[in-house]
């Protein structure tokens, strides 16, 4: 099994269907103020000829009541995307280990120039047996759990500083994207810094048929891992979700982690995201939510973990009555 977490799943030309992203996010070390670049391929099943590359990017600032966001899309003649390490062009944009430089436009004009440090150990969100199997369709790993960001966006020509912010750099891929989820991730806690939570509550369809609402934790935490992701407990542990808030609790022989996420939906972004299959769906995302968190382990008393705007939440739907713009 390769433990190269950062290389290319994607082939050149190959006719299965696939989208993969390397994407980098982090917070303001006070203020609800946030940003989300994403590399991404996209490559329609059965049409090699038409895959592309993209480039996204969205900033988020709560107080100034501000959302911008911008995507490009370049032919995958101009793209390189390494099979082994992370080295990814797309256009004239760059992302290789600790560095990403590159723009993106429409509807906002969106530019960044960032470098990033430390990380930690990476951290796989499914058991690891399940990234080389068929099942899911759908594989996500942060190579880089807890990095710290300097540099700067430019956003239709304004200057945003970006000074020993903290966040995460990310790869997921997969045949398909999952048909419906909500997801959320938190570098850092307000009341836990080093601590990492990532989480999706999901709905499958297998043939004409629907999966009921499955649900994987991971939760790193004072040098220890809990991990409830198995997919028997993924079935087990209880889930409940809307547009702008999530609930969620597993627990397995003693170890429990229940807690929700939540934002306004001011702090949302809606984003078209296309099925290598065919199809799109409507991808609703803040990176300036909140989340409350507890953790009940044997033989110790309950850990509560508390942000006000650090998390990661995002919804995939197909429903339309969110009142969420989707402007990339």
């Amino acid at each position: 099994m390769s433990t190269d977490w950062h290389a290319a799943r994607h082939r050149r030309g190959q006719a299965q269907g696939h989208y993969e992203s390397w994407f980098l996010r982090a917070n303001h070390p006070q203020r609800a103020e946030a940003f989300w670049l994403r590399y991404t391929i996209f490559a329609p099943a059965g049409r090699p000829q038409d895959a592309i590359g993209e480039l996204w990017s969205v900033y988020f600032h709560r107080e100034r009541g501000v959302v911008r966001a911008a995507k490009t899309e370049i032919p995958m003649a101009d793209c390189s995307f390494a099979p082994q390490g992370l080295d990814l062009r797309i256009g004239q944009s760059r992302f290789t280990p600790g560095r990403a430089i590159g723009e993106a436009r429409g509807p906002q004009h969106i530019a960044w120039d960032l470098r990033y440090e430390g990380g930690g150990a990476p951290l796989l969100f499914l058991p690891e047996a399940l990234y080389e199997g068929g099942f899911p369709k759908a594989k996500a790993v942060t190579p880089r759990p807890l990095v710290r960001f300097s540099g700067s966006l430019k956003i239709d020509g304004q200057d945003i500083v970006i000074d020993d912010w903290v966040g995460s750099e990310n790869h997921n891929w997969g045949s398909k994207h999952t048909d419906r989820y909500a997801w959320g991730q938190v570098a850092g806690f307000d009341d836990a810094p080093d601590a990492f939570f990532e989480a999706i509550s999901a709905q499958l369809k297998i043939g004409p048929l629907q999966t009921p609402r499955l649900t994987m934790l991971v939760l790193r935490l004072d040098g220890e891992e809990h991990r409830l992701n198995t997919p028997l407990q993924a079935l087990r542990a209880d889930c409940d979700w809307r547009f702008f808030e999530w609930r969620f609790d597993s627990r397995r022989q003693g170890l429990r982690i229940h807690g929700r996420v939540h934002a306004a939906r001011g702090d949302f972004v809606g984003l078209r995201y296309m099925n290598p299959p065919g199809g799109d769906h409507t991808c609703l995302n803040s990176k300036i939510a909140a989340c409350e968190l507890t953790l009940e382990a044997p033989g110790r008393p309950p850990r509560q973990l508390r942000t006000a705007n650090r998390a990661a939440f995002e919804i995939l739907t197909d429903e339309t009555s969110h009142g969420v713009p989707v402007v990339a």
